[in-house]
């Protein structure tokens, strides 16, 4: 296209295109970033402990969401050896508004300030609530869509 121009010899040659390769393979052999929680810390899908990650999205006005609730507060108080529940906000709230809204709907887990969904290619949940599972290789299992019990969770915990 251009006379005298070779991208070939270009990106073989110039060291801002040796910088932006290595670090593009860094990056791609990494697996996996950490996720930041809206207390300030952080989470990993990737795990040495074989924990699963049970990502669930909820909302304010979902009342099937509401109904789950207390289910996914009771397997994250038992099962906190075993498994993560995080939580993700569908209406992306952010700051005091999160806050009032985890409160009032009585979320008693972590929660992620950004949606994760990207990770594994997923697009924004059509029905709430939604469930992923996620193995300790970051590695999508299942989705469960609509509101879990105790009992349909338990499937999903490792021995």
């Amino acid at each position: 296209m251009y006379q005298g121009f070779s991208l070939k010899e270009f990106l073989l040659n110039s060291s801002i295109s040796k910088a932006v390769l290595v670090s593009l393979i860094l990056v791609g052999c990494s697996g996996d970033t950490s996720y930041k929680l809206i207390d300030g810390s952080s989470h990993s899908f990737n795990n040495e402990e074989g924990k699963y990650t049970l990502v669930n999205y909820w909302a304010e006005w979902c009342q099937p969401c509401r109904v789950e609730v207390p289910e996914l507060n009771e397997l994250a108080a038992e099962h906190a050896d075993q498994l993560t529940i995080l939580a993700v906000n569908f209406d992306n709230e952010q700051g005091p508004e999160l806050l009032e809204q985890l409160q009032k709907i009585g979320i008693q887990f972590p929660s992620l300030a950004l949606d994760p969904r990207a990770k594994w290619g997923l697009e924004r949940p059509k029905v709430l609530p939604e469930t992923l599972i996620i193995n300790s290789d970051g590695e999508l299992v299942k989705r469960l869509i609509g509101p879990q019990t105790l009992a349909s969770l338990m499937v999903f915990i490792v021995e």
